[in-house]
């Protein structure tokens, strides 16, 4: 897959798989003064080259266009993969409250699904609860009737992780390669 990256001014505002983020991103930046922005510009990466900015980008390296509240969210998300702690799937309800809005579960899932900058801002890391809960079973079961660790439960057919803009199967190799990275 090639993604889009959108830069405002040698900053990343976009990341997505197709010109959808760029409307938003050109409206925003129409209704600024003439001098309030320079370059506008977009490339194409692959999901390697995505990948690798991804894990090299700062929270500074951004200009993201959203309220003051997407922009708390999206700062949250940057964190899961851009810390000392290693990367983990969270439900809806556990990331709201690492936001600080644990009634605000739909508002927080809300600016989840408008993550304008996808990857780099890992809104694949969160799921339904009932994904978590599904996991939580089978890997209940297979630890005390197999081998398997559980390690790969995100992958199976059988855990529905939630909806993504570029589809499931997308979801589940991002969700894949955050954990093994």
């Amino acid at each position: 897959m090639n993604w889009i990256v959108t830069t405002v001014d040698g900053k990343i505002a976009s990341i997505a798989g197709d010109y959808r983020h760029f409307a938003a991103i050109a409206k925003a930046v129409a209704a600024a003064s003439p001098d309030a922005f320079g370059e506008i510009s977009t490339r194409k990466i692959s999901t390697e080259d995505l990948l690798a900015l991804a894990s090299s980008l700062k929270w500074e390296d951004l200009r993201l266009f959203g309220t003051d509240f997407q922009k708390k969210v999206w700062k949250t998300l940057f964190g899961l993969t851009h810390s000392a702690e290693p990367p983990r799937l969270m439900s809806y309800t556990e990331f709201a409250e690492l936001c600080g809005n644990p009634q605000g579960v739909r508002p927080v899932a809300h600016a989840v699904a408008i993550n304008p900058v996808s990857v780099v801002i890992p809104c694949h890391l969160i799921v339904p609860k009932e994904a978590m809960d599904r996991a939580a079973e089978i890997r209940s079961t297979a630890l005390r009737t197999t081998l398997f660790k559980g390690a790969d439960l995100y992958l199976l057919d059988t855990v529905d992780v939630g909806d993504y803009a570029w589809g499931p199967d997308v979801k589940r190799e991002m969700i894949k390669r955050s954990l093994s990275a």
